[in-house]
């Protein structure tokens, strides 16, 4: 079965537990594929910073996935315990997935493919690219790798 908004799917946290997200039904939300050993990674940094000023606002939803040059080789527990001592990440971490090809996670498909998300056919090209939803669980825009999390591109959209 196909989701037909944002809020039909359930993800598993990088605890292993089920998250509805229509939990975050009138709140924005910004969803980024995550690499431990990537150029990017610094980008915890500001992605927690986003996180910490702006929550409010928005929900930082991070995806660790290992499909762009093997750069997050770590399990689960590896994953989350590098960002907590590595970066003070408090922000929602889900279990790792793929992101991209034939293994692509059902979120990510629908935020990949525009007969689902309405406009959108454009997977991550690289760790780090984010997907902006806006307060009623449609994709609004997406960004490169390259956008910094707390760049005026996307501090403007919250």
């Amino acid at each position: 079965m196909t989701a037909k908004s944002f809020y039909d799917f359930t993800m598993k946290s990088i605890e292993g537990k089920e998250i509805n997200l229509s939990q975050y039904k009138g709140k924005k939300i910004l969803i980024v594929n995550t690499a431990s050993e990537c150029g990017f990674t610094p980008q915890f940094n500001e992605l927690e910073e986003l996180h910490q000023k702006h929550k409010d606002k928005v929900v930082l939803l991070g995806f660790p996935a290992n499909n762009f040059g093997g750069q997050e080789p770590g399990s689960n527990e590896e994953i989350r315990k590098f960002c907590q001592r590595n970066f003070g990440v408090t922000f929602q971490l889900f279990e790792k997935s793929d992101v991209v090809g034939v293994n692509q996670n059902q979120l990510y498909q629908w935020l990949t493919h525009k007969e689902q998300n309405g406009w959108n056919d454009k997977a991550p090209s690289w760790n780090f690219c984010k997907y902006l939803i806006n307060e009623k669980g449609e994709l609004i825009k997406l960004y490169s790798a390259a956008v910094n999390p707390m760049s005026n591109e996307i501090v403007k959209q919250l």
